[in-house]
């Protein structure tokens, strides 16, 4: 049913990995980050019903773009030990990467499309602007001019 990648067996063959991190993690991790993809277990890298996982072309898209930098939420910062593990066994390029703070509602759950929470498009129609979204995720203007 599903393509798993072996993590550990292939963490060894990759040798070291690390990440630069520009953000930070949930524990306040920033610079260098030491990627261990074995602590994630195997993953999947291809299922019967679809034709690729999320690691798996999100890694392929950033290469064939050229992308330098991602930013995403801190919840996907783990996620990023499995993305530096198949760019080294594809030999491809690793971005930089900023992982920044969620944006939740008042019972501390972060907003999620799935659960059809407030979207970008409401919190403008609220009147919040570019930079106020931008605080709420902790994204400075400098970072914004890069991406």
């Amino acid at each position: 049913y599903a393509w798993r990648l072996r993590s550990d067996i292939a963490a060894t063959q990759a040798g070291p990995l690390s990440w630069r991190e520009e953000g930070a993690g949930p524990d306040g991790e920033s610079g260098v980050i030491v990627a261990r993809p074995e602590r994630w277990g195997d993953f999947v890298v291809g299922r019967k019903d679809v034709p690729t996982s999320y690691h798996l072309a999100v890694v392929l898209d950033d290469a064939a773009q050229g992308v330098t930098h991602v930013v995403r939420g801190r919840d996907l910062f783990h996620a990023t030990a499995a993305h530096v593990l198949l760019q080294r066994l594809l030999g491809l390029p690793s971005p930089v990467y900023h992982h920044h703070r969620l944006i939740t509602d008042d019972t501390g759950r972060k907003l999620s499309k799935s659960d059809r929470a407030t979207s970008l498009r409401s919190l403008r129609e609220a009147g919040a602007t570019p930079d106020d979204i931008r605080a709420m995720i902790g994204i400075d203007a400098a970072l914004a001019e890069r991406a």
